[in-house]
């Protein structure tokens, strides 16, 4: 009994086997039969953009696997490259290109896309086997009308400086990028650096038809310095359309770091004084920085009053300047006031006498790992008789960078 179902098994095996190439064989041609290209389609035959978010669809079927290019060509018989040698694979639903009046530009570099002005056009897909063998193509005639609207650009471009040093010395630290828009539009603004690296300054800004004022510090979006060297801006504007046009320009950053300063030693005396007499502070600052440290007067040894302020002596020419400024400076607790009557007596972070300084009598650089001495004295004229001094590190227009350092009492008789 074994032997006959084994005999039969042997004898049903190769019908078996015949069925199953024979089932191979007609999907084989079955699927050989399909078009390759098929059921190509246009949702519309006249397409209208408006700005509101609309598309004309193409809609095509492939039967076997095969690269799709799809291209418009105008009356004049210029074309329009949609898509390229894609992939597609044999599928029964069909595909769906979406369209929406825009196309890619390549001989302006101010241009990156465009919609296509009004007029009667036609669509073409080709379709190309991967397997090998003749290509085949179908038209569509499309007409596009109420395209021709006014292009978005980037007009009055200043980058200003072109060279910055993001090192907070108030000199050339920020880039300003202004410009005008003849039309609303989308903004973008990236930063590319020399390593390939970019980030973006701006994202999607959806700015008026007005004047524009964008500031970059030199530094990435989380605040982080960047190396020196060339970078690159790209700004691009695109409108409701899908125009898009964009300005490209270099922005060098050089003497690239960050100011620090400390105090490392303070000493206030004497602790015990009459009316009138001088209270003396010596003080030593070193720049811990990397970068110079900008500085002007009074200079070290100057004398002030306990009635005067350092923007009122020198016919106020040691007022507080815009920020990268630093000095040392004194003050007490029962100093009334807050903000610019703080540390009301303020030196220079030098030890050179006005005509000696990097720009004579006008300021001075303390270098990075410099360390000066700065002699100051004060006139007290106050009538408290215990007054609480102590030291900081100021700058101007910035904030107090060392506050309330070597407190120490001093007690006047009068």
């Amino acid at each position: 009994m074994r032997s006959l179902s084994r005999l039969l098994i042997y004898s049903l095996q190769p019908g078996l086997l015949g069925i199953g190439l024979g089932c191979m064989l007609f999907i084989l041609t079955a699927c050989a039969g399909q078009p390759l290209l098929d059921d190509v389609q246009a949702s519309t035959q006249v397409f209208r953009p408006t700005g509101g978010g609309e598309t004309l669809d193409i809609h095509y079927r492939i039967g076997r696997d095969a690269q799709v290019t799809i291209w418009l060509e105008n009356a004049q018989g210029e074309s329009h490259e949609l898509r390229r040698d894609e992939p597609r694979n044999a599928a029964t639903n069909p595909y769906t290109l979406r369209f929406d009046g825009t196309v890619p530009v390549t001989n302006d570099p101010t241009v990156q896309r465009r919609l296509l002005p009004s007029g009667d056009y036609t669509v073409v897909v080709q379709a190309k086997p991967v397997a090998g063998g003749p290509g085949v193509e179908e038209r569509l005639p499309v007409t596009i009308t109420d395209s021709d609207v006014p292009m978005p650009a980037i007009e009055n471009l200043v980058v200003y400086p072109e060279t910055i040093s993001p090192n907070a010395d108030a000199i050339d630290d920020v880039a300003e990028f202004t410009y005008r828009l003849p039309v609303t539009a989308t903004v973008d603004i990236d930063i590319s650096g020399p390593d390939g690296q970019a980030f973006a300054l701006v994202t999607r800004s959806e700015e008026d038809a007005i004047e524009q004022h964008h500031v970059w510090d030199g530094k990435r979006p989380d605040d982080s310095p960047l190396p020196g060297g060339v970078y690159t801006y790209t700004i691009s504007a695109e409108d409701q359309y899908g125009n898009v046009v964009q300005r490209q320009g270099p922005i060098i950053l050089e003497d690239v770091g960050q100011p620090e300063a400390t105090i490392t030693e303070a000493r206030i005396a004497p602790e015990q004084l009459m009316l009138g007499d001088t209270l003396t502070v010596t003080m030593r600052v070193k720049n811990t920085g990397d970068v110079p440290i900008r500085t002007y007067g009074p200079p070290s040894g100057f004398t002030y009053t306990t009635n005067e302020v350092f923007s009122s002596v020198a016919d106020e020419q040691y007022a507080a300047r815009a920020g990268g400024f630093w000095r040392v400076g004194l003050d007490w607790d029962a100093n009334s006031g807050g903000g610019a009557k703080r540390y009301p007596f303020r030196w220079a972070l030098s030890e050179q006498p006005p005509e000696e300084w990097t720009i004579p009598g006008e300021e001075d650089w303390l270098m990075p790992g410099e360390e000066v001495e700065v002699i100051g004295n004060v006139e007290v004229l106050q009538r408290e008789t215990k007054m609480s001094f102590y030291v900081g590190l100021i700058q101007d227009g910035v904030g107090f960078r060392q506050d309330r350092t070597a407190r120490t009492l001093v007690e006047v008789g009068f």
